[in-house]
């Protein structure tokens, strides 16, 4: 398992996920053409991580203003790995942050800690 570092484009996110500190950040929005191809090979390279035996206090940098429904059913993919990893054996914190005006994007957050309970939630509003 590699760190990865993907370039935010126009219509995908920045990835980077810095396995080796147990950062993992992704800024921008999700809306690629074809997001399982997008995301899957991120998502192999996470299951490659979470699945070794360390602990591990992983701090994952959730800031993405949009994202579409196609980006949003592989996002779930991913918090579910990290929560059944924080379940488990790790320690993962969620810091999802937000436009302090875009109640959708808080909710949906809230929506997130609701469904993956292992993971430690933290809403943080930019300004």
């Amino acid at each position: 398992m590699h760190d990865i570092f993907i370039d935010s484009t126009a219509s995908t996110p920045e990835v980077d996920f810095q396995f080796s500190k147990h950062k993992l950040n992704m800024t921008g929005e999700a809306f690629p053409e074809n997001a399982n191809a997008f995301f899957r090979p991120i998502l192999i390279e996470l299951e490659k991580y979470l699945n070794s035996d360390e602990f591990r206090n992983i701090e994952f940098n959730f800031h993405l203003t949009y994202f579409n429904s196609a980006s949003t059913k592989l996002l779930y993919t991913l918090f579910e790995m990290l929560d059944n990893a924080a379940a488990a054996n790790d320690s993962v914190a969620l810091n999802w942050y937000h436009d302090e005006e875009d109640d959708t994007s808080l909710e949906f957050g809230e929506g997130i800690h609701e469904d993956y309970k292992s993971l430690e939630f933290r809403a943080i509003a930019i300004t």
